[in-house]
């Protein structure tokens, strides 16, 4: 595998969180003795640096085809990340507690992408014995669900049931008459009960027809209605003066 040295150094010192970090000691390739190095896990690849504060990693191990494992060492707490192959390196690290010896293998174990390859086979494995579970408890027979459609409120479903008015009403003495077309629009009952509509509620009785008026009539009406207000207010006004005129008496008392 061709790596990049500027991509991973850039990668090591990215802002990307890191899987697991902290210090480790690493011991030497050639010579036994343990340094004290800045390890930050990021997916498969596990950079060590100098210092916390480094800008650039002393190295990467990519981990891949490789085993964690426990390992004796003079140092406490010590693991080893063991490659398969006669010539590859075996590189021994070691932590400075029993916690953190436990969160580094157990991290590192699930680094590669082999680990992950097994854990999306088991989990489409559970997957799919769910869903043959599914479908066994429901007879076998599972349609897809269809598109959604939302259920029509109170008010939608009263206007759908309210008749198309007619774009000119039919009027009588000059006045739109809303009784008759409404009564047009209505279906004819199957119950026979002509009080009551489709839901029980009674019904309004029909307006009366209005009677219409001739010219003369009407102008003989005009003429009349101011005597006829006159002489309706004399009687009331002389019934009410004898009402007062009593009641004023009644309070003075017989003298």
């Amino acid at each position: 595998m061709k790596l990049n040295e500027r991509s991973l150094a850039f990668y090591a010192t990215c802002d990307s969180p890191a899987d697991n970090s902290g210090f480790l000691y690493k011991r030497g390739e050639r010579h036994t003795a343990y340094h004290r190095r800045w390890f930050v896990l990021k997916g498969n690849m596990l950079f060590y640096f100098e210092e916390r504060d480094s800008r650039e990693p002393v190295g990467v191990i990519v981990l891949e085809g490789c085993n964690v494992e426990l390992c004796d060492s003079a140092e406490g707490f010590a693991f080893a990340i063991r490659f398969g192959g006669t010539k590859s390196r075996t590189y021994v690290l070691a932590a400075e507690s029993q916690a953190a010896m436990e969160s580094w293998v157990k991290s590192l174990s699930r680094a590669s992408f082999d680990y992950m390859r097994l854990v999306v086979r088991e989990l489409e494995k559970q997957l799919q014995e769910m869903g043959g579970g599914l479908a066994g408890g429901c007879g076998g027979s599972r349609e897809p669900p269809g598109p959604w459609k939302p259920k029509p409120s109170g008010l939608e479903q009263s206007r759908e049931r309210l008749p198309a008015l007619p774009a000119i009403l039919p009027k009588e003495n000059g006045c739109a008459v809303w009784n008759n077309v409404l009564g047009a629009a209505r279906l004819p009952e199957s119950s026979g009960c002509g009080g009551h509509g489709e839901e029980g509620t009674p019904r309004p009785p029909p307006l009366p027809p209005r009677r219409r008026v001739g010219n003369g009539e009407a102008a003989s009406t005009g003429a009349q209605s101011p005597s006829t207000f006159c002489r309706l207010h004399q009687q009331y006004g002389r019934e009410v003066a004898r009402l007062r005129q009593d009641w004023q008496q009644r309070q003075r008392g017989p003298r």
